[in-house]
């Protein structure tokens, strides 16, 4: 599984409001529960919370990976969201977050792994300064895709 075969325009937004992380993990959830990633939307957030509790998602530059392993998973997926705004968020720079890669993962061992291999390869694309660049200067859901292709 690579990162282009869980791009989803349902679960992508170029524009997303959010008035902290909490809103923006809830708005994010919901959108992954209307695309059939996500069958309680309660208990995933509760399980993003538990692990955002255990250490910083937010790797600098105003990006943030959150993830969380969670029996509310139907289906591995990667809601992202560029936000109209930038939010508090605990990060590695000090800086908020304008950029969300929502990570939603079931609990079983292939989950784990499909997992592993899609945060490895997101991690790769951000750690590119012109990458993350464009992801802030994007303006639609097609240029968010164009820039993992």
């Amino acid at each position: 599984m690579d990162i282009k075969s869980v791009l989803d325009d349902r679960v992508i937004r170029s524009d997303l409001f959010a008035v902290n992380k909490e809103d923006a993990l809830e708005k994010m959830t919901e959108m992954l529960q209307k695309a059939g990633y996500v069958d309680d939307a309660v208990g995933f957030i509760a399980d993003v919370m538990q692990r955002e509790n255990l250490g910083c998602t937010g790797i600098g530059n105003y990006v943030a990976i959150p993830h969380g392993k969670s029996p509310s998973v139907s289906k591995v997926g990667i809601a992202i969201a560029k936000l109209q705004n930038e939010i508090e968020w605990e990060t590695n720079d000090g800086r908020g977050v304008r950029v969300i890669f929502l990570f939603a993962v079931g609990t079983d061992n292939e989950n784990a792994m499909q997992h592993l291999k899609l945060l490895a390869q997101v991690a790769g694309k951000l750690g590119n300064d012109e990458v993350v660049e464009k992801l802030l200067n994007a303006g639609s859901v097609e240029e968010i895709k164009t820039i993992f292709e």
